[in-house]
């Protein structure tokens, strides 16, 4: 049995990508800051596929030492990682003249560092088999600038940096390397809003396309995958 490394899966796309490769008869590694998040995340993922091993670690991936507590733990679990996705992350809206200081110290480290640091973690696992699958989960702000991106936008294009970089090094070793560009996805971070779901993406739309991509046969490769609401950005 195969097994996937999931971060930030206790709710929004993470945990619909874990729906997904539980569906799909996947052990799995979670991890999330709110421990009791968590746990249900894991109840419900064993609703799904009771015969998976789905192990789950309290991790604030911002914090050096808790994402490296997470990834030992992982590697004393688990022999094999055949799926690494790197979906933790934080939006902060704010203006580079005038955001808080300390914003992109607090972004880079969540949205750059730890996805760089636990992938570095895994390569060798990975490179050992000849295998495995890095999904970076960037945001069409890592493609383009827009109002009110700030630190977020500078975090995301550097994301994008690191995967291409990453995908060019691994792609002779067996290892491919895609990254996500969702637009505006349904999650908590647009609770309250009174804009009708039709605008958004479904994050079951995200899980989908993710795994559609691992599914493709070792000789072909998605590079990127860019997902808008069909009316458009929010």
């Amino acid at each position: 049995m195969k097994t996937a490394v999931i971060t930030g899966a206790s709710k929004g796309i993470g945990k619909a990508i874990a729906e997904k490769f539980a569906k799909e008869n996947f052990n799995l590694a979670i991890c999330a800051r709110n421990e009791n998040e968590l746990q249900q995340t894991k109840n419900d993922l064993l609703k799904i596929n009771a015969t998976i091993d789905v192990l789950c670690v309290s991790a604030d991936v911002s914090n050096k030492n808790e994402r490296e507590n997470f990834c030992k733990k992982v590697l004393n679990h688990f022999k094999t990682i055949d799926v690494l996705v790197n979906n933790a992350g934080t939006f902060l809206p704010g203006n580079i003249a005038d955001e808080p200081e300390g914003r992109l110290e607090f972004l880079w480290q969540t949205n750059v560092l730890s996805a760089y640091e636990i992938t570095r973690y895994f390569l060798p696992n990975m490179l050992q088999q000849k295998s495995g699958y890095i999904f970076n989960m960037s945001s069409v702000a890592g493609l383009q600038a827009y109002e009110n991106g700030g630190s977020y936008s500078i975090t995301k294009f550097a994301l994008t940096g690191f995967s291409k970089n990453l995908r060019e090094e691994l792609k002779d070793k067996g290892i491919r390397v895609t990254t996500i560009y969702p637009g505006a996805v349904l999650t908590d971070s647009w609770k309250g809003t009174d804009l009708l779901k039709e605008r958004f993406i479904m994050t079951s739309d995200v899980a989908s396309v993710v795994f559609n991509a691992y599914q493709l046969s070792d000789s072909s490769l998605v590079e990127d995958i860019v997902l808008r609401p069909t009316l458009g950005d929010i």
